[in-house]
């Protein structure tokens, strides 16, 4: 009987051309389970999530009621530099490089801390009769701003350190003058190499940072008498 065309090629590629073909799709079912085991095996790792972190200061206790005091004063919302409002706590391994810890973050941006911890200095300090954060209005008779300069773990020089920078100033809304201003810098010691000590040697350098920062406290200008 004649073949046709289809019969004929079967007939033709014989027992090795058909060992070939299932060889083939053996490899493809292998490699096809080998890829699904990865994906498995890749869905039973546990995720990993950020730590999330924040700087406390103990509530100042409040004050007597201020006597004679009327003045005014409004804290804007203090800046920093841009890589400290990315979220992630900073370290410097070097003056030039910074670095970031992917998985412990703020859980508040340093600079909004800063602003927060001294309006309430002030508010308790008796110097003024009001201190609200400042909303763009100039109903307050001063206006204190400031700038977080520094917030990270340094790991060179020796050791493991931290470093809080900040800076501020009160100004006159009537005058436009400038009627205090300070600076501080300081650093502190890290107890052992993790980053929750870090955090807490951040916090102890923090307060240390801002009480020298307002000490002395702004106050109004004496009044001028004839």
């Amino acid at each position: 009987m004649e073949l046709d065309s289809y019969q004929a090629a079967e007939r033709t590629a014989g027992p090795r051309t058909e060992m070939k073909v299932h060889m083939k799709k053996l490899l493809k079912l292998t490699g096809l389970a080998l890829a699904a085991l990865v994906m498995l095996a890749g869905c039973g790792r546990p995720a990993k999530y950020p730590n999330y972190y924040t700087l406390h200061l103990p509530s100042p206790p409040d004050p007597p009621p201020p006597e004679n005091v009327h003045a005014t004063l409004a804290v804007r919302e203090f800046r920093s530099p841009g890589y400290l409002r990315q979220g992630a706590i900073v370290y410097k391994i070097s003056p030039e490089q910074i670095g970031f810890y992917n998985y412990h973050r703020w859980a508040v941006d340093p600079h909004e801390f800063v602003t927060n911890a001294v309006t309430e200095q002030l508010r308790t300090s008796g110097n003024f009769s009001r201190v609200k954060p400042y909303d763009g209005r100039l109903d307050v008779d001063y206006v204190l701003s400031g700038r977080l300069d520094d917030l990270e773990e340094i790991d060179y020089d020796g050791g493991v350190k931290v470093q809080v920078a900040i800076s501020a100033q009160m100004v006159s809304v009537a005058t436009g003058a400038t009627l205090w201003t300070n600076s501080v810098s300081e650093v502190g010691t890290v107890s052992q190499r993790d980053v929750p000590a870090v955090v807490a040697a951040m916090n102890a350098t923090m307060a240390r940072a801002i009480e020298k920062l307002l000490t002395p406290a702004p106050a109004a200008a004496p009044s001028k008498t004839n």
